[in-house]
């Protein structure tokens, strides 16, 4: 091998290793396989709903409210792919789906998001990163991470940001998601909107109480997926100045991309690099830094579950 081909194999020469051609074609957006996307997340919504539809009882419901959960996230990782641009090549049609089809019906909104996301991008493990406070406490007792988890699926994790949601858009937070757009009671048009519409679908099939699943999961499920996806992304690096060594890329199994990394937020390594790669291109972007040596001292992981017990390693004092 040259020298040239083995510097390109360096970390800070990833981008070398990719090519500007591959880079371009990475961040091509395929607004059809965006739509299909956001089809498929609503799908296995609605299929969860017609399983306890069909078969009411513990286990269906469990099943259901763990499901809906993720793909509640999933709907959360459209959000996010919407604040980067990265959702529909038009950027109007590009907000417009962020918002109706993902962020509103999980109570988001890309206006507050967009310039908050964009500066954890920027002062990534700073003191100006503002998720910072998320990956820090990491590790911790495995008592501390039980109670974590157990607010998460009590539902204190969720009512408490129900209530920032609320202040937030009613102008009374002067937190690190503040809106800087104004605020008032308009401001939660979006969520009432959509969540009438979820509502309404299962009333016009016959079970209108199905909605309490929307809700339960939103409180619960939801707020552990989100935990575990904080998790996994920045807590615990190597190297807290590189982004090869402060960012996560985890490889699931099956079920954990259904109910812990839906549309491939598990690439987040990948996803720092390149902020506009789509989510269905991540895994080829992977792919061709692995082939490129690139990733071989890089926070790559197989699976959340190694990771939780990382992060509850810490021994009680």
């Amino acid at each position: 091998m040259s020298p040239k081909a083995e510097e390109a194999l360096q970390p800070e020469n990833w981008r070398d290793a990719l090519g500007e051609e591959e880079v371009r074609e990475l961040q091509r957006l395929r607004d059809g396989r965006g739509l299909f996307s956001l089809a498929l997340n609503w799908t296995i919504i609605f299929g969860s709903f017609g399983l306890v539809a069909a078969w009411a009882n513990p286990l269906t419901i469990l099943v259901a409210i763990f499901v809906i959960g993720g793909r509640q996230l999933g709907l959360a990782i459209f959000m996010h792919d919407a604040s980067h641009y990265a959702l529909f090549e038009n950027r109007h049609f590009n907000d417009w789906a962020g918002n109706w089809l993902a962020a509103y019906p999980i109570w988001g909104d890309l206006a507050p998001y967009r310039p908050y996301h964009l500066r954890h991008h920027a002062h990534t493990w700073t003191e100006k990163d503002p998720d910072l406070s998320l990956a820090t406490p990491f590790p911790v007792s495995r008592q501390s991470l039980r109670r974590k988890i157990w607010r998460d699926l009590s539902g204190q994790t969720g009512w408490k940001r129900a209530v920032a949601t609320w202040r937030r858009d009613l102008e009374r937070s002067h937190g690190k998601v503040r809106r800087t757009d104004g605020g008032g009671i308009h401001r939660l048009k979006g969520v009432v909107v959509s969540n009438a519409i979820i509502f309404g679908v299962l009333a016009a099939a016959g079970h209108p109480a199905l909605y309490s699943l929307w809700v339960v999961a939103w409180l619960t499920s939801y707020s552990f997926a989100m935990r575990v996806r904080a998790i996994a992304e920045h807590s615990m690096p190597s190297d807290r100045d590189s982004e090869f060594g402060n960012t996560r890329t985890v490889l699931p199994a099956w079920w954990e991309r259904l109910l812990l990394a839906p549309n491939r937020v598990n690439y987040h390594l990948e996803h720092h690099l390149l902020m506009r790669v789509p989510h269905y291109n991540l895994p080829r972007m992977h792919a061709r830094l692995r082939e490129q040596g690139v990733l071989n001292d890089a926070l790559v992981v197989r699976g959340y579950l190694g990771i939780l017990r990382q992060a509850a390693s810490k021994q009680a004092a």
